[in-house]
């Protein structure tokens, strides 16, 4: 079975090593990452030892994006290059693997004109599929006005927006997260909690201020099974509707059943799955890893365990992707 996987990640320690580490440290990440969040041999490596890896778990395609820190820590011209240097760099491994990796753009968040700019080129020129976020820029989510240039470039491009989390802000970190022991404040904030919660709290923004019902083409996707957003369908309904706000042109489930995916990142058990089929069915759920972060291996048993149909398997294995991200051009390899 062909099988697609969307959230899989690279960093290139020469990338990240153009960035002053006293701004790395202003992000939020610690100096000490816990060990066993390390996994500095496999997000480097974007040949061979990659291709193994998604071989054993007859992974057939990866779509790939830049782990942060990246260009949003940066300033001017030097966040742009950077950006365009790193989607250079994939886009040489996706030339050298094209039936088997792909890309997202990585784009310089803080000059949304430019992210725009940037994310045309690596879809017109580099053959990317779409772009991918982190979280916030600068405080700021995707509704401000700011970043209505880039929403519109996607649109126009016809490709999605990949919304990953990011690290929270320092005064949620300060006010949601201290005070607990070792690491714990830390995970707590990220995989633990905080960066899921967050993610559906950004999607939810992008749906009340009417970012998605001025973009009506507009396609974006989350991991992690859906940060939370299956199970609070209905209760979004039931507080916000048309009648009550007017930026919303249809329910919040309507809006978010028509543009919005989602994928499996990480989440491999049922209960979360069952949530996602129920609330987003088939057609809207899309495999993935968040390799190396999880391994491949548990990723595919998961999938082999689903309690659906073998045309909604193949779906969520690769069709889904498939038609999103247009991934015609890209050979089939049988896993």
């Amino acid at each position: 079975m062909r099988i697609v996987a969307l959230e899989e990640h690279f960093t290139l320690a020469e990338m990240v090593g153009r960035i002053p580490r006293d701004r790395i440290r202003s992000w939020g990440w610690p100096d000490e990452i816990p060990p066993h969040m390390r996994h500095d041999d496999q997000l480097a490596d974007l040949n061979e030892g990659r291709l193994a890896a998604m071989d054993q778990a007859g992974i057939s395609v990866q779509i790939l994006s830049a782990a942060g820190p990246g260009a949003d820590l940066l300033e001017g011209i030097e966040s742009i290059r950077y950006a365009q240097d790193y989607n250079d760099r994939l886009a040489e491994s996706v030339r050298r693997h094209p039936a088997r990796l792909g890309g997202f753009a990585h784009l310089p968040m803080g000059i949304p004109a430019a992210a725009a700019d940037e994310l045309e080129r690596s879809i017109r020129d580099l053959g990317f599929r779409g772009g991918l976020i982190n979280g916030m820029t600068n405080g700021r989510f995707l509704d401000h006005a700011d970043f209505e240039p880039l929403l519109a470039r996607a649109e126009a491009l016809d490709v999605p927006i990949y919304l990953h989390p990011g690290l929270p802000p320092a005064a949620v970190k300060d006010t949601y997260f201290t005070g607990l022991p070792g690491d714990t404040g830390f995970l707590l904030s990220i995989a633990g909690w905080g960066w899921h919660a967050e993610t559906a709290l950004h999607v939810l923004r992008l749906v009340l201020a009417g970012s998605f019902a001025r973009h009506p083409k507009l396609r974006m996707i989350v991991g992690h099974m859906g940060e939370g957003l299956p199970a609070m369908l209905a209760r979004c309904d039931k507080v916000f509707s048309p009648a009550t706000n007017a930026y919303l042109d249809r329910s919040v489930s309507e809006t978010l059943l028509n543009q919005l995916w989602i994928t499996t990142s990480g989440f491999f058990d049922m209960p979360s799955f069952m949530a996602a089929f129920l609330s987003f069915g088939a057609d809207r759920i899309l495999f993935s890893v968040d390799y190396p972060y999880a391994p491949n291996t548990a990723g595919r048993r998961f999938l082999d365990t689903l309690p659906v149909s073998s045309a909604d398997l193949a779906k969520i294995a690769h069709g889904n992707a498939d038609g999103l991200l247009k991934l015609s051009d890209i050979d089939s390899v049988q896993g």
